[in-house]
């Protein structure tokens, strides 16, 4: 079987899930051909799992001062470009097409009248789970960006709804870390002005990846450039988080149970949506903009919170493998059968 597989690299939650994709889907013994938009090609890294990938521009959302800003995204956004790509990509040669929330593999796909299998957290958004922030725009986004004949969403909760538990690395037991360090990662945010903020906390310290500073010692602060296994380390060493409201990051540190807290992007229904889904869930904190008092209150406060998610990326990859022969619905209740929530009511209903 071989895949064309699209996969959103605006942010590195898209392209952390297909890591554990790529793995899952060696091992069945899936042969699959990369693509990758959202980003130039010179600052994706820690690419080994992906062979020799494809890049296009594809389409981004651009970000200013913490806020999606629609108007920069347009005049950035080469519509032509984009069609030509979508134009010439020709997926014949493939079994199936694959996208997580790629529009140019999706946008092919349907041109050319093949089937496209959609896997990510965008596509739970079909679903009736907790919405934030959500406008006519917000939902033509998501049915439109990168449209799909069948959408795998995962979530942190399954909402009584066909949706999957998130595709991470698999933890078998916990990983709390050490409660007096603190994971800070906000990249949407300014790096000066947050290191400002977290200076006025001494007591704490705090280990901060980004990239528009140079890694070093800042006060309490130890800033640290970008890599995944160091990303992993440092997620591994705190006990703590503090991030925007991402989906994969916050999936990684409740596998490990961590205690979390976000600070969701202005603008973006489907970061307002997590942190609504969190603070339902009872599985972290929200913060709305970022303060000295709320990071303090959470740290002498917060609780940790573990769900102890399976290796949903095997069963995809079976799934993919005996594709359209086996039913969502048994490979969902066999991997929620799995799992096990702090709350133990979460396990039958959440409104």
């Amino acid at each position: 079987m071989k895949l064309l597989y699209g996969v959103q690299g605006t942010g590195n939650g898209h392209i952390t899930r297909a890591r554990v994709m790529a793995g899952a889907l060696a091992k069945a013994g899936i042969e699959v051909d990369w693509v990758f938009s959202g980003r130039e090609p010179d600052r994706f890294f820690d690419m080994d799992a992906f062979g020799d990938f494809r890049v296009y521009r594809g389409l981004t959302f651009q970000v200013q001062d913490g806020r999606v800003d629609l108007r920069k995204t347009m005049n950035d956004t080469s519509m032509r470009g984009l069609w030509r790509d979508i134009r010439t990509l020709n997926v014949s040669d493939y079994d199936l097409v694959v996208t997580d929330f790629e529009p140019v593999v999706a946008w092919a796909a349907r041109r050319q009248g093949a089937a496209c299998i959609g896997i990510g957290h965008q596509y739970a958004f079909a679903h009736d789970i907790p919405k934030s922030g959500t406008s006519v725009v917000s939902e033509a986004i998501m049915r439109w960006f990168a449209p799909v004949t069948l959408g795998l969403g995962v979530h942190w909760h399954h909402f009584n709804a066909n949706i999957l538990p998130p595709i991470i690395d698999a933890t078998p037991e916990p990983v709390p870390g050490d409660l007096n360090k603190t994971l800070i990662y906000l990249p949407f945010e300014s790096s000066q002005r947050i290191i400002a903020l977290l200076n006025t906390l001494p007591a704490h310290p705090f280990i901060m990846h980004c990239g528009d500073i140079e890694p070093g010692r800042y006060g309490n602060v130890q800033v640290r450039g970008f890599s995944r296994d160091g990303f992993k380390a440092s997620l591994t060493e705190c006990g703590s988080v503090v991030c925007n409201a991402g989906f994969e990051l916050a999936s990684e540190a409740l596998a490990m149970g961590k205690r979390i807290l976000v600070k969701p992007l202005k603008g973006q229904m489907e970061q307002a949506s997590n942190a609504s889904a969190l603070a339902a869930l009872d599985l972290g904190r929200v913060m709305p903009t970022v303060t000295a008092g709320q990071i303090e209150q959470f740290l002498q406060h917060g609780e940790r919170r573990r769900v102890n998610y399976p290796d949903v990326a095997a069963e995809i990859a079976d799934w993919l493998r005996n594709y359209p022969h086996k039913p969502v619905e048994r490979m969902v209740d066999t991997l929620w059968s799995q799992v096990e929530f702090p709350t133990p009511t979460l396990s039958r209903q959440v409104a």
